[in-house]
């Protein structure tokens, strides 16, 4: 609007100059004034109407020449078809007079405002500057400028401003400001810095021009100009523009002249205002800047977003990324870091320091495979390398710390000149490799390893140690005289020492010589032992020893010793009590003491009724009631042991023993129903023949003796001569059985029970048949086989197959199926390993069924037998933690999973780690479950699944921590390394996902 009013004044002027000639009051030149009047208030429709009616003829030129220019004007406004050649065509008549100017600004202006800068453009070319006056020819000549910078037309628009801006108006400002501008799109950075200079001496171009200007000192490597301006406009406080930018290109030459520190300010403050990215190369110098000035920690924040760039930034990225975590003792991320830029090729002296402080800080942070792995790689790749005497130097120590103990072992076995450092290690490597194979079960190669341990003696505790184990393993072998040498050797060897292996082996030397039935010789090992640690406060198998030494009393009949012996066990309430009770009765029976015996195996009936020992405690007192001829108390004991355990393997001589006491009470028909039954339902008992004869003296004092001969028949069927046919079918059966031919055993008894189906053997020999098929991997038959055992009579045989169809079912995933029969295993159990067995599969099978309070109380009777099965405690923990976990019980679950995982490193220990660590995640406590996995997984390498799981666990741990180039690495990592391939495919899944 400003220009449109003064263009007025000067249309005005020059109609009031030519007015004075005339006299003002004739008729025309009031016309006139009305139309001018109806102008001047913006009646522009009623203006055009009124001129179109007036005759030209009765007007001076001038006054004609006004009314056109109005008349033109008036169009223009009403956007009138006509309106553009009605002032093109006043501009073509009186281009001689100075209303022209005029009227070309006029239409310059109207398509101008209304930004149509080309009919502008049209319009403006209708001026001659040079007649007008300074300010107005920069104001025409600047707005030429702009409508041809509008159109895109940079070189015509540069022209119009270079000349607008010489003419020292306020408007010149503006042209230096867009000429700059043109300037720096064009490339001429001298003049475009010359131009925004003089812009900014103005106030309104003050803010605007700082950022652009240290652009272009930035761009021509003027860092000390672009310093002292940045720096003195960010210093006077003043309101800028893109004030971010101008701290940006600060950080960017304070770093080209390696002001470090106040580059990281700069970067820091363009970051804070949140008003735009640093590009990949500035993030990486701000990371940069900020390691030199010892800032590690925000170097990070830097560094671990540049070292994602799939170039040679990203890896030296990394390589820095992993100095400031090693700076800050953050060795995990140093190692991914270091990793990442070990991976790519293109700084090969990055590459190689990166491999080699990547092993480093493994070796740092306890991962020792992951150390030697790195280390291994180092020296392979880099035989020459710079840290070649440094990396076999911690080479050497990784090694005896690993867990990959038979990688390690290849390592030295490279080596030809082994060190006294590498000979050592080489020595404790082989052993733990052994340590493995021995909890594998894999003996002979648990031997083999000991001895290449044994081929390296540097360390004198690990010979013995050595030497005790391989003990330990003949022993499990059954291999009793390679034991015994074994542990006589690690004795010579730890008499002269304190190590706990002394007692240890003279334990295990005991057990050997007693399980050989060299009992002389196991008294004094177990007698030695037992004084040594009586008086301890740690005694660990003095309990057992000392019952041992009580058996070895017994066996070699030292009644006296062995009772002495037992009496003390009860005394210090030995963990085995109940087998001390039972003991010393059936010693002090040997001893003719039979009420002290007596009182003893009640104690051991009364008060642990869970005992393994209650059925021979039951059946030793109905024996000694008879033998003090108190025979109805004696008939009352054996019912006793029949009623309570009717599966026991004692019932038949409990019978047979009933049978006796009724017969000297005259009790004939008692004595008959005894004797029967045992006929009847055990005719495979090595009694059946004694209750034949008992029968048959029985019925004939009732005189019912034509009875007898159906029992024998049946007796004749049952126990056919021993040389006939059928025993010798049944014996050739049993001979593949126990060679471990099952499947041939399976069908010979299947034949023998289709030619025999009557046989007294057919319990045995059903299952013989079941265990032949269940052990060649014939589950079906075998569970057809033990579930026809299930509907005969009681028996041992019958109690073996309950525990065999719960494992069969168990394996069929038939959970609920399976707990009924491991129940009655397990309460039916004659040892500790058979309740062991059983526990350990009821465990699974409520864990599976969600019964988790049982589970509990499961897992801590399996715990109560530590030791019988080597995986049972274990188990139970697991088995236990979960539960717990399952009833939201977190904190008594941690309890557990930390044993766990402390004290066995097996993979129930592995998956507890798992759980562990997957708990506290779950809990929002991220860091530590990396924490606990970082501290305590290396032992568990070895379960490639729970331990990709664990590092699995991790990746996403880091994703919630916001650390993604972690979590991107880890998953790299697991994918290039990870054995499991379920373990890689997730990890591959979670890769693309991120990437």
């Amino acid at each position: 609007m400003r220009y449109y009013l003064v263009l007025l004044a000067s249309l005005g002027l020059s109609w009031q100059a030519s007015a004075q000639s005339t006299l003002y009051q004739t008729s025309s030149q009031r016309v006139l004034d009305e139309q001018s009047s109806f102008f001047q208030n913006q009646l522009f429709s009623v203006t055009l109407l009124e001129n179109q009616q007036l005759d030209s003829r009765n007007f001076y030129d001038d006054q004609v020449r006004f009314g056109r220019l109005q008349a033109a004007q008036s169009a223009l406004e009403l956007e009138s078809p006509d309106g553009v050649g009605l002032m093109k065509s006043y501009i073509l008549d009186y281009r001689n007079h100075p209303s022209v100017n005029s009227a070309g600004l006029y239409l310059g202006d109207h398509f101008f405002y209304k930004r149509n800068y080309k009919e502008a453009v049209d319009g403006y070319s209708l001026v001659n500057a040079a007649n007008l006056d300074p300010e107005s020819q920069a104001d025409v000549l600047f707005k030429q400028g702009y409508a041809y910078f509008q159109l895109k037309n940079l070189d015509s628009a540069a022209i119009y401003f270079d000349q607008a801006k010489t003419l020292g108006q306020p408007i010149s400002y503006d042209a230096y400001y867009y000429s700059g501008y043109i300037a720096m799109q064009s490339g001429n950075t001298s003049k475009a810095i010359s131009d925004l200079e003089k812009a900014g001496q103005s106030a309104f171009y003050a803010p605007k021009v700082p950022y652009l200007l240290a652009s272009l000192y930035y761009q021509e490597g003027r860092y000390q100009d672009l310093i002292s301006y940045a720096e003195s406009k960010l210093a006077s406080n003043a309101n800028l523009e893109r004030k971010e930018m101008i701290h940006l290109y600060l950080a960017e030459a304070y770093f080209e002249q390696r002001e470090f520190a106040k580059a990281a300010e700069n970067y820091d403050a363009f970051v804070n205002s949140r008003k735009g990215e640093l590009s990949s190369e500035q993030v990486y110098k701000g990371g940069v800047a900020q390691f030199e000035i010892e800032n590690y920690q925000r170097a990070t924040d830097y560094l671990k977003v540049s070292a994602s760039a799939q170039n040679e930034m990203g890896q030296a990225s990394s390589y820095y990324l992993g100095h400031a975590y090693l700076k800050l003792d953050n060795f995990q991320f140093a190692s991914t870091s270091f990793k990442s830029a070990a991976n790519s090729d293109y700084n090969q002296q990055i590459k190689e320091e990166a491999i080699f402080n990547y092993a480093k800080s493994n070796l740092q942070k306890g991962s020792f495979q992951e150390g030697i792995s790195g280390l291994d790689q180092y020296l392979n790749e880099y035989p020459n390398g710079a840290y070649r005497g440094e990396a076999e130097t911690l080479l050497s120590e990784a090694l005896i710390n690993t867990s990959d103990y038979l990688r390690a072992i290849e390592q030295m076995d490279r080596i030809q000149n082994k060190s006294p450092r590498i000979r050592e290690a080489y020595q404790r490597v082989a052993y733990y490799q052994a340590m493995v194979y021995f909890r594998d079960k894999r003996y002979p190669g648990a031997i083999a390893y000991l001895d290449k341990s044994l081929a390296f003696p540097v360390n004198r505790d690990l010979v013995l140690e050595a030497h005790f184990w391989k003990g330990e393993i003949y022993s499990a072998d059954g291999q009793l005289d390679q034991a015994i040498s074994s542990y006589k050797k690690a004795l010579d060897l730890g008499r002269t020492t304190s190590s706990a292996y002394l007692n240890k082996s003279l334990y295990g030397l005991g057990y050997a010589y007693f399980n050989s039935k060299q009992y002389r010789e196991a008294e004094f090992q177990f007698k030695t032992y037992t004084d040594r640690l009586r008086s301890r406060e740690n005694k660990e198998n003095y309990d057992d020893a000392l019952l041992r030494l009580g058996d070895c009393y017994y066996v070699q009949k030292r009644f006296s010793e062995a009772e002495s012996t037992f009496q003390q066990a009860i005394s210090e309430r030995n963990s085995g009590i109940d087998y001390a009770f039972y003991r010393l009765g059936v010693v002090q029976n040997f001893q003719t003491n039979n009420s002290a015996a007596l009182r003893n195996l009640d104690q051991l009936i009364a008060n642990y009724p869970n005992s393994l020992y209650l059925e021979d405690a039951l059946f030793q007192r109905g024996q000694i009631l008879m033998e003090e001829l108190r025979y109805n108390d004696a008939t009352f004991a054996f019912s006793d042991l029949i009623s309570r355990r009717p599966n026991s393997p004692f019932v038949p001589f409990a019978l047979e023993g009933r049978a006796v006491a009724n017969f000297s009470l005259q009790n004939y028909n008692e004595t008959i129903r005894d004797y029967s039954t045992i006929l009847d339902e055990h005719p495979n008992s090595s009694n059946s023949e004694t209750a034949l004869k008992g029968l048959q003296e029985a019925l004939a004092l009732q005189g019912r003796a034509g009875e007898f001969s159906a029992y024998l028949d049946r007796y004749k069927q049952a126990n056919p001569d021993g040389g006939s046919v059928q025993s010798l079918e049944f014996e050739s059966a049993k001979s593949l059985y126990f060679e471990r031919n099952f499947a041939q055993a399976a069908r010979a008894f299947e034949n023998y029970l289709r030619s025999y189906p009557q046989t007294a053997q057919r319990n045995d020999a059903l299952y013989y048949m079941g265990d032949s098929y269940f052990q060649s991997g014939n589950q079906e038959n075998a569970l057809a086989a033990f579930l026809e055992l299930e509907k005969e009579p009681a028996s041992p045989q019958r109690l073996r197959a309950m525990q065999k169809i719960g494992e069969i079912r168990l394996n069929q995933k038939d959970y609920a199926a399976a707990i009924p029969y491991l129940e009655l295993a397990t309460s039916n159990a004659r040892s500790k390993v058979e309740e062991a067995e059983a526990l350990m599969g009821l465990l699974e099978a409520y864990n599976q069924t969600k019964r988790y309070r049982e589970v509990i109380s499961t897992a801590e009777k399996l715990e109560s037998l530590d030791g019988i099965l080597p995986e049972s405690t274990p188990k139970a923990l697991l088995g236990k933690a979960k539960a717990q976990l399952a009833l939201k019980q977190d904190q008594v679950a941690e309890v557990t999973l930390s044993v766990l995982v402390d004290e066995y490193k097996t993979l129930e220990g592995a998956e507890g780690l798992y759980l562990l660590a997957k708990n506290y995640q779950e809990k929002g406590q991220v860091e530590q479950s990396n924490e606990s996995i970082f501290e305590m997984s290396g032992p568990f390498a070895d379960f490639d699944y729970w331990y990709g799981q664990m590092f699995l666990l991790i990746a996403d741990n880091y994703l919630k921590l916001g650390e993604d180039f972690q979590a991107k690495a880890t998953l790299e990592s697991i994918v290039e390394n990870a054995t499991n391939e379920e373990v890689k495919r997730i990890a591959q899944e979670k890769l693309q996902k991120l990437n």
